[in-house]
C-alpha cells in the first residue's frame, strides 16, 4: 500500500523522473508552453508553480533554489526578471492545463501545460 505517499512514479526510476521534471520545465519557463501526457502535466505544473513563487520572492537564497532545479541560467535570469513581473499581481495559478486529446500510438491521454498570460506569436 502506498497511502500518503505523494507525486505520480510515471513508470520511472527516481533519477530519471528528476530529471524529465527539471528538463520539462526548463522547457514551460523557457517556451512558456508544452505538449505532454496529462500525468506528467499535473507533475510539472507542481514544480513549475514553485519555481514561479520563488522568482517572485526574488532574493539570493530563491535564485540558489531555483538554479538547483534549473540549471541554465538564461531560463533562470527570464525567471527573475520577466515572468516573475508578469505574475506580480497573481496569488498562485500560474499554470493551465487543456486537454488536448489521445496520443495516435498509444492512447495517451495528452494536454498543452502553458503558463497564464501566454501569448501565441503572430508568425
Amino acid at each position: 500500500m502506498r497511502h500518503r505517499k505523494a507525486g505520480r512514479r510515471l513508470g520511472r526510476t527516481t533519477a530519471h523522473r528528476k530529471a524529465m521534471v527539471r528538463n520539462m520545465v526548463t522547457s514551460l519557463l523557457d517556451h512558456e508552453r508544452i505538449v505532454t501526457t496529462v500525468p506528467k502535466a499535473k507533475e510539472v505544473r507542481r514544480v513549475a508553480e514553485k519555481m514561479i513563487t520563488l522568482g517572485k520572492r526574488g532574493d539570493l537564497h530563491a535564485r540558489r533554489q531555483a538554479l538547483a532545479v534549473i540549471r541554465d541560467k538564461r531560463v533562470v535570469a527570464k525567471l527573475f526578471s520577466d515572468l516573475a513581473e508578469q505574475y506580480r499581481a497573481r496569488n498562485g495559478g500560474y499554470t493551465r492545463i487543456v486537454r488536448t486529446g489521445y496520443r495516435a500510438g498509444d492512447a495517451a491521454p495528452m494536454a498543452i501545460l502553458e503558463l497564464v498570460e501566454y501569448q501565441e506569436s503572430a508568425g
